[in-house]
């Protein structure tokens, strides 16, 4: 991984996912040098707030004389950085700093701006969910396979604190558009705009979500109903075999980044003499799996951790199955793959697949080198669905 703070793996790890889903490296050394001088023990994620929104501004204010130009994609590449420069800082802020609200705000409006002139294959949607306050929605990114007509769909959620924007910037739906299939990202409870904008928090039960998203899309003249798959990374390689387990109309799953147990993820992370299993993701870890879930303490985050486990469920899974993860993954030991791949004994179709140092993408959710990994579940979903277009 691209070590810009050495020793501070919650800094590398944003900014390496920063340049995973857009950004480039010009303006993310614009935004990182004025935090060198910056003690890593003590360095405020204000100042990396404070920085990454400066080139965000930056930017959108040179987009917005490019849109007023009519220079439409020019506008829109310059908007879509900036939008990975807001969300960038907004991520890393803990719950409740004041600002935060609107670089998020700012960064949805600059990714509206760059999809709608960049004229992207990318629609906004809205899919109808029900909870305990009644009739609501989820809101969504849906790309296209590029046959047209109808085509399989596969519904990608967050992890924990990523968001749709990110993982459409990753260009998995784009490979997978390319070989016929469609994607629908959502941000679930506890991601995105449901848990920002709409106080959606995240509970264990991942196909109730999952479930109205294949409802969603069985509306749609467009999708395949006998070809939906779930995918999705980082905290969401519990998710998607959860939802997989208990939605049979799931046809195909993939695990990138394997949570087999979060229980004992968590504890893992208490261990002292165990580094690797300990890293965290943004500065602020507990108060933000307070936030996402929404509990009151660590010790009610801790009880209710004992029921995101798919040790019980895993054997649910009667789906081709692909778990993917990378071998030096810092924040979840690789020793989960393998568990999760072992467990899911009634798949007709289940993968192991570690990436090394010779594959290229060996962090966490390949933040390090992301692209071998989304061409390989791309081909993966591809070959399941029988998609792939022959190639000269």
């Amino acid at each position: 991984m691209f070590e810009y703070f050495p020793g501070n793996y919650v800094w590398n790890l944003s900014l390496n996912l920063a340049l995973s889903t857009g950004a480039v490296i010009d303006e993310v050394d614009e935004a990182c040098r004025p935090l060198l001088t910056a003690d890593p023990e003590q360095a405020s994620t204000e100042q990396f707030f404070e920085s990454w929104c400066g080139v965000a501004q930056r930017l959108a204010g040179l987009a917005d004389a490019d849109a007023a130009a009519g220079r439409g994609y020019s506008a829109a590449a310059r908007y879509r950085r900036a939008a990975v420069y807001f969300l960038t800082a907004e991520r890393m802020q803990k719950h409740g700093y004041a600002p935060r609200a609107q670089a998020y705000k700012s960064g949805l409006d600059c990714f509206r701006k760059a999809v709608t002139l960049g004229e992207e294959n990318c629609e906004f949607v809205e899919v109808p969910y029900k909870d305990d306050q009644g009739d609501r929605s989820l809101p969504g990114l849906l790309v296209k396979a590029r046959t047209g007509g109808r085509s399989p769909f596969v519904v990608f959620f967050n992890g924990l604190d990523s968001t749709k924007e990110m993982v459409y910037g990753t260009g998995i739906a784009q490979e997978l558009a390319r070989r016929g299939v469609s994607t629908l990202i959502i941000d679930q409870p506890g991601s995105g705009e449901s848990l920002r904008l709409r106080s959606m928090t995240g509970f264990a039960e991942s196909e109730r979500y999952g479930t109205a998203c294949v409802d969603y899309l069985e509306t749609r003249a467009d999708c395949d109903p006998a070809r939906i798959g779930v995918a999705a990374w980082s905290l969401g390689g519990y998710y998607a075999p959860r939802a997989a387990a208990f939605e049979p109309r799931f046809s195909l799953c993939v695990a990138w980044g394997a949570i087999y147990d979060w229980a004992e993820l968590q504890r893992r992370r208490l261990q002292q003499d165990n580094p690797h299993a300990a890293e965290k993701s943004v500065p602020h870890f507990v108060e933000h799996l307070l936030w996402v879930f929404g509990k009151d303490s660590a010790d009610d985050f801790l009880e209710f951790a004992d029921t995101m486990s798919l040790v019980e469920v895993s054997d649910r899974i009667r789906v081709p199955f692909l778990v993917l993860h990378g071998v030096n993954d810092r924040q979840i030991p690789v020793d989960m793959a393998q568990k999760q791949y072992d467990a899911a004994v009634n798949s007709p179709r289940r993968e192991l697949k570690i990436m090394t140092e010779k594959d290229g993408g060996v962090e966490h959710v390949a933040a390090d080198n992301i692209s071998p990994t989304t061409s390989y579940i791309a081909d993966w979903i591809a070959d399941v669905y029988g998609t792939a277009p022959a190639q000269r």
